[in-house]
């Protein structure tokens, strides 16, 4: 069965203080898309590798700058032999870091993942380290992982026109998004059905990545309106999600 077109519902506001509009993917953030990490997922590898639980970390991480790499590696020092599978790994290298051959920096490997990634068979359980971290600390996870890696599948897109107005998108991170090897993925979480299962639409999931990615007042205006417009409508009043689409198919 063919794919469904990538049609997606947009929401755009003024921002009030700024000279910027804020533009919003409503068909992904009002739909039950959910991180299915080791509940199905199969991972971005080029084959379905669900028994790894390697998620979307089979890959470095990769920085938005020095401040973020300082960051992960303070948070890193915080992190315990009972929190990370790796922790001697890191030690021992005396880095978390790794450098391409074009000079791009990202976390190291170990055994084909993120050095960060806990693999099933670890006693703490599969996953993100610093997640885990935050967690144990009763801390937003933002605060301690890369910001790609809190940001996910979240992708804020930022244009500057030639009178210096910008347009600022909030919407799903798509293949593209990886470079050219996302076309190689396998699989997408956000192209599958099988991740839009939760029980709350992405925007009320997802609000402390989306308020850390655009600040409070957008967000405030984005819920404000969905809320107006549900209440109108009693049901459900946006293009639904391609994913959502091809399932009802």
């Amino acid at each position: 069965m063919p794919k469904p077109e990538d049609l997606h519902e947009l929401v755009s506001f003024a921002d009030p203080d700024e000279d910027r509009t804020w533009v919003f993917d409503v068909s992904f953030l009002t739909s039950p898309w959910t991180c299915i990490f080791g509940r199905g997922c199969q991972g971005v590898l080029t084959g379905p590798a669900p028994e790894l639980q390697h998620g979307c970390c089979s890959y470095g991480a990769h920085f938005t700058g020095p401040e973020d790499i300082a960051h992960t590696e303070k948070m890193a020092a915080r992190l315990t032999d009972e929190q990370w599978q790796h922790r001697a790994v890191a030690q021992r290298e005396g880095t978390i870091l790794t450098r391409s051959d074009e000079g791009e920096i990202t976390t190291s490997l170990v055994d084909d993942a993120c050095i960060f990634l806990n693999r099933p068979e670890f006693p703490g359980g599969a996953g993100c380290a610093l997640h885990r971290a935050a967690i144990d600390a009763g801390e937003p996870h933002l605060e301690w992982k890369p910001a790609v890696c809190w940001q996910l599948p979240l992708r804020l897109v930022e244009d500057t026109d030639d009178n210096g107005h910008v347009t600022s998108t909030l919407r799903e991170w798509k293949r593209r998004d990886w470079g050219e090897g996302g076309h190689e993925f396998h699989w997408w979480c956000t192209e599958d059905d099988d991740a839009f299962v939760g029980h709350r639409p992405v925007y009320l999931e997802l609000r402390d990545e989306i308020v850390a990615m655009v600040g409070e007042e957008p967000y405030t205006m984005l819920v404000q309106h969905l809320t107006k417009r549900v209440r109108k409508t009693g049901g459900e009043v946006y293009l639904p999600h391609p994913a959502i689409r091809a399932k009802r198919r």
